[in-house]
């Protein structure tokens, strides 16, 4: 028998509240172990979503027939997209080829070839204008070249070598030197190749007549003057204060009264201007390259000379009676030749001298001009 009262019935198990409450001590603070931490469940990160099954989504995304619908669409906007550039191209084509059967010239490589060379022009005379020395240098020779080849075609006795060794001395002192200096260079220039035509003749010994062999030495005489003293009046021009400008401008002129006839006489043109010499001017045409040089003189006179406009109007209209007479008289030399170009050195243009035909005969009226009226800028 024990001696605690409470002794009796320890025997007996506990229920499961007194087994929970004696694990509990006073103060309600449950028991931690020291080895691990309590449990926090907001420091576990969330469950990364399960990986979505393609054939289980509808409505969200683009699906496969999509897909090939859009490329679809593509394809046919390409596919568009290329037959009017295809259309475009071959409409071009055909303009191309109906200007060129009218006029004979490729328009497309024209303007091709007119913009490379206008570029390289403006480069030189915008920057340093002694850099235009050598392009009228080049230019001169190559002149001289096609038309001491298209004289010799027609039987013309030219000799190449000293009308290149002439030409060069002439139009490389022209900057360099006083202008009563380029007249005797000339001078010399001519007699240089006439003697050396007589001796050359001399030598040969072939029979040719009496009036042949002058024929040859005065055409050789006039190959000089034509080109090479022509592109030196141009250089004369240059060298003079503010002379680039004046250069740029007359240039411009002429090849803006060209375009004006050309333009104007594809449009209108229906009455030959002179038919025995050149059946594809016209009468329309002349009238385009009035208002065009016209125009292009007064806005060259006032922006760039900084003259008044009347002066314009005269430079315009005495730039574009020299360049129609220029560019006659090489059609005429060309049709007593019995050829249509000089050359074939610039495809759409024919040779260098049937772009300058108009531009040589120009630099006379325009170093007399800027003489004139040089005074009268505006400064």
């Amino acid at each position: 028998m024990s001696d605690d009262p409470t002794g009796a019935g320890t025997d007996k198990p506990q229920t499961r509240r007194e087994a929970r409450d004696s694990s509990t001590p006073a103060g309600g603070i449950p028991v931690v172990d020291g080895a691990f931490a309590e449990f926090d469940g907001s420091s576990v990160p969330p469950r990364p979503p399960l990986p979505v099954d393609p054939a289980d989504v509808s409505g969200s995304g683009m699906d496969t027939a999509d897909h090939y619908a859009i490329r679809e669409q593509w394809r046919a906007a390409r596919d568009e997209l290329g037959s009017h550039v295809s259309y475009a191209r071959d409409q071009l084509d055909q303009a191309n080829e109906r200007i060129k059967e009218r006029t004979g010239r490729d328009l497309v490589l024209a303007i091709l070839i007119g913009l490379a060379f206008g570029g390289a022009l403006l480069a030189s005379l915008l920057f340093i204008k002694v850099l235009f020395v050598p392009f009228a240098l080049a230019a001169a020779l190559l002149g001289v070249y096609e038309l001491a080849l298209a004289l010799r075609t027609s039987g013309r006795r030219i000799d190449i070598a000293p009308q290149l060794i002439a030409a060069a001395l002439l139009v490389s002192l022209a900057f360099f030197v006083d202008e009563w200096l380029v007249w005797v260079v000339l001078f010399i220039s001519v007699a240089f190749v006439v003697v050396w035509r007589l001796v050359a003749q001399m030598v040969a010994k072939d029979g040719r007549t009496y009036g042949d062999v002058l024929t040859d030495a005065v055409i050789g005489g006039f190959v000089q003057i034509y080109v090479p003293f022509l592109a030196a009046v141009a250089l004369i021009l240059l060298k003079q204060e503010g002379g680039q400008w004046w250069v740029l401008s007359f240039i411009a002129i002429a090849v803006v009264a060209d375009t004006g006839a050309y333009a104007a006489g594809l449009a209108f043109g229906r009455h030959p201007m002179a038919p025995k010499i050149s059946p594809k001017k016209t009468w329309e045409g002349f009238a385009g390259a009035v208002v065009a040089s016209i125009t292009a003189g007064v806005l060259l006179a006032i922006f760039l000379l900084h003259l008044p406009w009347w002066i314009g109007v005269i430079f315009g209209v005495t730039i574009l009676l020299s360049a129609t007479l220029g560019d006659l008289g090489e059609s005429m030399l060309k049709r007593d030749l019995g050829i249509k170009d000089m050359s074939s050195w610039l495809p759409g243009h024919g040779g260098l001298l049937d772009r300058l035909d108009s531009i040589l005969p120009s630099t006379v009226p325009a170093l007399g001009l800027y003489f004139l009226f040089s005074s009268w800028a505006v400064l």
